[in-house]
């Protein structure tokens, strides 16, 4: 598989799967953690989820960069 078409498929999954499904488990997180806590809790939870979406994305490099085990010819 061409690293272009790895991307698109990572960008694809990224877009429509991941973050949709990261915004329910944040938005549901939020509503037990943050009502009445101090400000410092809330800041600390939105910096938190606001850095940790882009961990599984880091995660894919790898398999994108990754070359084939059989030279196409």
């Amino acid at each position: 598989m061409s690293r272009r078409t790895k991307t698109l498929i990572v960008a694809i999954l990224i877009v429509f799967v991941w973050l949709p499904a990261y915004m329910v488990l944040i938005a549901g997180l939020q509503w037990r953690i943050l009502p009445g806590a101090p400000w410092y809790v809330a800041l600390l939870f939105y910096a938190v989820a606001g850095t940790a979406w882009i961990l599984p994305i880091g995660f894919s490099f790898p398999w994108i960069y990754r070359q084939d085990a059989k030279p196409r010819a």
